[in-house]
Formats: structure tokens, sequence, C-alpha cells
């Protein structure tokens, strides 16, 4: 089957590419070690770049990998960066490691996404959080965001609300600007528009080392700080997607309820 190229040359995306990390021509072209006038040339297409000029600039860009495929295709090459399917034999090692990190961190929750925040895989302790949530949300793709504040969801529980959902839309407003993807950007405003009663404080109180998410619970209010983890040298796009949250207890109590739930 041919590879069908992108409507748009590669100068254009470049260009868009450039501007959308606002840098000028001079200064990515001093990152890049190239000339201004080669640059000039190449985002106005009087000359073709090489490949390795293309993952050049698409490093010195910080392009996700699916993206730096795109520019590649619109260069007139072939994409270097593999889209594997994690249920694929190759992807053994990344599946028995995602689960052993996953179980190793139980009796407290954690979880795996895709680039969409679509959840990949969770271990036994993020269920007892997710009871009474609209079954509806639970369709696949299940997203962990959607998920978090939609009505429906964890919102009704969520005792700092307004707190939280800043928090995740930031980082969610943050990833549409790092990775240009309009995916990313309609969730964001679909998470945006819903309704909270809740100010979104632009910072986290005085004294305070870290967000809490504060959560209620038939136990008790749970609170907890989360991690997140990414492979640190991807060589293939569904790699570079996968995204481990990992959430804490934030007090002895709440650490005290997760060991007394847990059924291992």
């Amino acid at each position: 089957m041919a590879i069908q190229q992108p409507a748009r040359g590669f100068g254009e995306l470049l260009r868009e590419w450039r501007e959308h990390r606002r840098l000028s021509q001079m200064e990515l072209a001093l990152d890049a070690e190239i000339s201004t006038r080669h640059l000039s040339f190449v985002e106005t297409s009087r000359s073709q770049p090489s490949r390795e000029m293309v993952l050049r600039l698409a490093e010195q860009l910080d392009v996700p990998l699916r993206e730096r495929n795109h520019l590649l295709l619109a260069a007139g090459y072939a994409p270097v960066y593999g889209e594997t399917p994690l249920d694929s034999p190759s992807m053994a090692a990344v599946r028995e490691t995602v689960r052993t990190l996953l179980a190793a961190h139980e009796p407290f929750p954690a979880l795996v996404v895709d680039r969409a925040w679509n959840l990949v895989e969770a271990n036994r302790s993020l269920q007892p959080l997710l009871v009474g949530i609209d079954p509806a949300l639970f369709v696949p793709p299940v997203n962990v965001l959607r998920l978090a504040l939609h009505p429906g969801g964890l919102a009704s529980r969520i005792v700092n609300l307004g707190e939280w959902r800043g928090h995740l839309l930031g980082r969610l407003k943050r990833q549409a600007a790092l990775t240009a993807d309009p995916q990313i950007a309609a969730l964001y405003e679909e998470l945006r528009a819903y309704p909270c009663d809740q100010p979104e404080p632009l910072d986290h109180g005085a004294g305070e080392v870290m967000l809490i998410l504060r959560l209620r619970h038939e136990a008790g209010e749970l609170t907890f700080f989360t991690t997140i983890a990414t492979f640190g040298t991807p060589a293939d796009v569904t790699v570079s997607e996968l995204a481990i949250e990992s959430f804490y207890p934030a007090d002895p109590r709440t650490a005290e309820i997760l060991r007394a739930a847990d059924v291992r």
C-alpha cells in the first residue's frame, strides 16, 4: 500500500512548529547549527531538506515522535518511528514492565494512559475509588480526565474540585500547546465546559509542598499526591505516548484505609 503524504508541505509544517515554539528563524538556525538563509529556503520550499536535516530540526523543536513521522512524510521520506500495538509480541517487555510497576504499587492506585489520557491498564487498587461512577463513563475508550471531572464521575466526590480541576486543565492545556494535537485541544475544551461551583485558584496555598487530591470516601476523606512516569528513551510512537500515573497517600490515615482494603 502506498504511503499517503500530508496535504501540506514540509516547509509550511516546519514554520508552524517553529512559530508554535515561539522561536525566530535565527534562534532555530542557531540551535540546529545551520544558516538562517538555509532555514528560510527550507521553510519556503526553495530548498529540499535531507532526511537527517528533518530529524535534526524536529529534535530541536521537541516535536513528538508521531508528528516527526508526519514531517518526514511531508518532506518525501518514509517514517522512521514505528507505532506498534501494545498487544503485539514485540511489546511483551513493555507490557511486563508496566504490569510489574502497577502491581508493585498496590495497595495504592496506579494507572497507565495513552497520549489522549485514555485508560490502558490499572492496578486493582484503583477500582474501590471508582464506585458510584456513571457506567456510561466506562464505555471504551475510558478517558481518565473525563472520569475525574465529569459531573457523573469523581467530580462530586473531590473535596477540592476547583483546585484539582485547575491543575488537570492546566496540565492538559500545556500538553495541547506542546503537541499541537487537535484531539487534545478538543478534550481540553470539553472538560473546561463541565460545571464547577468552586474557584480555580492560581496558587495552592501558603506552606503547601505540592497539590493534594482530597477525595470523599465511605471510610473517610482520602488524600493523595501523584507522580507521572514515562519511558526515558522511546523509539516507538506507542511507547513514547504511554504515561504511568501513581497515587501516593498524603497522610497516614489514607495509607491505613488503603492497606485495610487491600485484598491481595
